[in-house]
């Protein structure tokens, strides 16, 4: 059994949980067997002095 690792970024225009939960989302069409999350970046885009969109860098680990 060999754990790889994938990179993923998740958005969402509600809150960072969500953009995480969307990146994991997405990583599981194509990876099977997902084992963790590392979450490693938090980011938002602003329009107007408010945010627009929450985006969270991911690191998933997975069993191949």
């Amino acid at each position: 059994m060999q754990v790889k690792v994938a990179e993923f970024v998740g958005e969402s225009e509600k809150n960072w949980q969500n953009a995480v939960e969307n990146a994991v989302s997405e990583a599981s069409r194509s990876l099977n067997n997902i084992t963790g999350v590392e979450v490693y970046n938090l980011t938002a885009d602003c329009q107007d002095n408010k945010i627009v969109e929450y985006k969270a860098n991911i690191k998933i680990a997975y069993v191949e």
